[in-house]
């Protein structure tokens, strides 16, 4: 195995400390990965980021939406609860509670949250009035508009509709420029959000589908036409000269779903000209060993199609809240 040369450190302070002091293990894998997903960009290549987990309630979006502005991101693939968990912090976050000893909460604790309607993600309180259901209010009226007219949207793009009407910018508590949804929707930036029925705002428009306030269930596009999308974006979008990363931070299906579009290209589409996944990492804390598809080892997606034996593969396991935003800083040059 040839020996990695030392390359000059660059960037701004935090890209120069983590080269100067991430030099071993996992820390050596950030550094790597970080500058590997440079070296694509600067290539020609597009990357898709996916968020599992809770990394908009970790109000990733101090990094993120700066990514998206400058276009360090052609595509995002997200969970149902991060899509709106980063616009609920946009508009209440002056009433979110945060509970640092969350770890020694009793039970009893927990029924007197829930009667405070907060709902805990690990130390961080979301509250239900403020946040979910201000924006159950906002959905409500995109959702219904878009039924009575005959028009179906993907989740994400009911999203967009309420961030740039402008109409509940009065209730934005945190800059702006913080959210990663907002953005999004400034640049029109492609989300895919896989299985959006589990989250909140999913389990919110069944009950307005149940109710009769939404006459068309399908008035929200579905996942299989999510997949459809990409199949086509995918197709249309990579090239030899301009392949498109995955960057994954989390496991679950915003990871799982999207790099399957590759294999069905080829294999059920027969689309063999399409490129594999031109650069792959995932920052996990999945354990390989207890049969988790999210903590799979990049080499194992080889043998489904997936990844190539030369395409730069990365794996960091690790807390994703504390790398992310280091990586996202060095590819900012921070």
């Amino acid at each position: 195995m040839a020996k990695k040369k030392l390359t000059k450190i660059t960037g701004g302070p935090v890209s120069q400390f983590i080269q100067h002091h991430y030099r071993h293990f996992n820390a050596a894998s950030l550094v790597d990965a970080a500058k590997s997903y440079v070296a694509h960009l600067e290539g020609g290549g597009k990357m898709m980021i996916t968020l599992g987990g809770a990394m908009s309630t970790a109000e990733l979006g101090l990094s993120l939406a700066e990514m998206i502005r400058q276009d360090k991101v052609q595509l995002i693939t997200c969970t149902g609860a991060n899509l709106e968990e980063d616009v609920f912090n946009l508009v209440a976050h002056d009433y979110y509670e945060r509970v640092p000893g969350y770890r020694s909460l009793t039970a009893e604790d927990e029924q007197k949250l829930l009667e405070r309607h907060m709902n805990r993600v690990t130390d961080t309180c979301i509250p239900e009035g403020e946040a979910m259901r201000r924006m159950e209010k906002a959905m409500l009226e995109v959702w219904t508009d878009a039924d009575k007219k005959g028009e179906r949207y993907f989740p994400h793009e009911f999203f967009y509709k309420v961030l740039l009407s402008g109409k509940y910018k009065k209730y934005y508590q945190i800059d702006p420029k913080d959210s990663w949804m907002l953005a999004a929707a400034e640049k029109n930036l492609p989300i895919v959000v896989p299985g959006w029925e589990d989250a909140t705002l999913g389990n919110m428009y069944a009950a307005a589908v149940i109710r009769g306030d939404v006459k068309n269930v399908h008035t929200v596009r579905t996942g299989i036409e999510y997949m459809t999308w990409l199949a086509d974006f995918y197709t249309r979008n990579a090239t030899k000269k301009s392949t498109i990363g995955m960057f994954q931070i989390g496991g679950g299906i915003s990871g799982d779903f999207p790099i399957c579009v590759v294999p069905m290209l080829h294999q059920d589409l027969e689309r063999t000209s399409v490129p594999l996944w031109g650069y792959f990492c995932q920052i996990s804390d999945s354990t390989t060993s207890y049969g988790s598809y999210s903590g799979a080892v990049p080499n194992e997606k080889i043998t489904w199609g997936k990844l190539g034996v030369k395409t730069p593969k990365f794996i960091i396991e690790s807390d994703a809240t504390i790398v992310a935003p280091l990586i996202f800083a060095h590819v900012l040059g921070w």
